[in-house]
C-alpha cells in the first residue's frame, strides 16, 4: 500500500509541474501581449481542468510511473492552453498571428511524437492513448472557434464533430464498438489541424480561407460517415444463439 502511494504520489507531482508550466506559459504570453481578463481566465480554467481530470484519472489507472510519451503529451497540453487562452482573448483584440501560428505548429508537431516515444519505450497505455486524443479534439475544437470568427458558426463543426459523435454514442451504444485500424482515419485528423492553422493565419485570400476550411469539414464528414456506416453495419449483424461449444459438438 505504501508503495503504490508512492507511485500516487510521484504520478500527482508530474500533474502539478504541469499545471505550474501552464500558468508560467501563460504568464510570459500575458506579459509580451498584454493579455486580457477573457485570455486569463480561460488559460487558467484550463490548467486548472487539465491538473484535475488528469490526476484523477491516473490515480484510478495505477500506472507505476508517468513515462516519456504523456511528457510529451502533457507538454502539448500547455501549448493548447497557451492557444486557448489566445483565441479567449482574440474576442477583445486580435492576438498577434506570429505567436499563435507558433504555439500551434508546435503543438501539430509534437502530436506525431509523442505516439512514436511510447511505441519506442514500449509505455503504450490506454491512458496515454485517451490523453493523446482528447488533447487532439480540444486543439480542432479551439481552432474551429477562432476560424468560424473570421468565416462563420459553419466552422464549429469541425470541432464539434467528435464531441456530438461522443454524446450519440450515449444514445446509441454501437457507436462505442471499436473501430478496425485505418490510414486514411489518421491522415484526415491529422489534417484538421493544419488546414484550420492555415485557414486561421489568413495568410490567403478570404476565399482561399473558405475553400480549406470547406475542405477541412469536407473530409472530416466523409470519414465520420464512414466510421458510422461501418459501425451501423456491423451492429446488425446477428450474433449466433448457440454456444462456440454447442456448434462445434453439432458439427462434428
Amino acid at each position: 500500500m505504501a508503495l503504490n502511494n508512492t507511485y500516487d504520489a510521484r504520478l500527482q507531482q508530474e500533474t502539478a509541474l504541469g499545471a505550474g508550466v501552464q500558468v508560467l506559459l501563460l504568464a510570459l504570453i500575458g506579459t509580451a501581449i498584454g493579455m486580457g481578463p477573457a485570455g486569463w481566465l480561460t488559460g487558467l480554467a484550463f490548467a486548472i481542468a487539465t491538473w484535475a481530470v488528469l490526476s484523477r484519472a491516473l490515480h484510478r489507472s495505477r500506472l507505476r510511473s508517468f513515462g516519456a510519451a504523456n511528457r510529451v503529451t502533457l507538454g502539448r497540453a500547455t501549448l493548447v492552453g497557451g492557444v486557448t487562452a489566445l483565441v479567449a482573448d482574440s474576442f477583445q483584440s486580435s492576438p498577434p498571428v506570429s505567436l499563435f501560428v507558433g504555439l500551434t505548429a508546435v503543438a501539430l508537431i509534437l502530436d506525431g511524437v509523442d505516439g512514436k516515444v511510447a511505441r519506442r519505450t514500449g509505455t503504450s497505455t490506454p491512458l496515454g492513448a485517451r490523453f493523446d486524443m482528447e488533447v487532439d479534439a480540444f486543439l480542432i475544437l479551439v481552432l474551429s472557434v477562432y476560424v468560424s470568427m473570421q468565416l462563420g458558426p459553419w466552422v464549429l463543426l469541425i470541432g464539434g464533430m467528435r464531441y456530438v459523435f461522443v454524446a450519440a454514442a450515449k444514445v446509441w451504444p454501437w457507436l462505442t464498438a471499436a473501430l478496425p485500424p485505418s490510414t486514411a482515419r489518421k491522415t484526415v485528423a491529422a489534417l484538421q489541424g493544419v488546414l484550420l492553422l492555415l485557414a486561421g493565419a489568413d495568410l490567403l485570400p478570404h476565399a482561399a480561407n473558405f475553400g480549406v476550411a470547406a475542405l477541412a469539414l469536407g473530409l472530416l464528414v466523409w470519414s465520420f460517415g464512414r466510421d458510422v456506416l461501418w459501425l451501423f453495419r456491423t451492429s446488425r449483424v446477428e450474433e449466433p444463439v448457440a454456444p462456440r461449444q454447442v456448434r462445434e459438438l453439432v458439427a462434428s
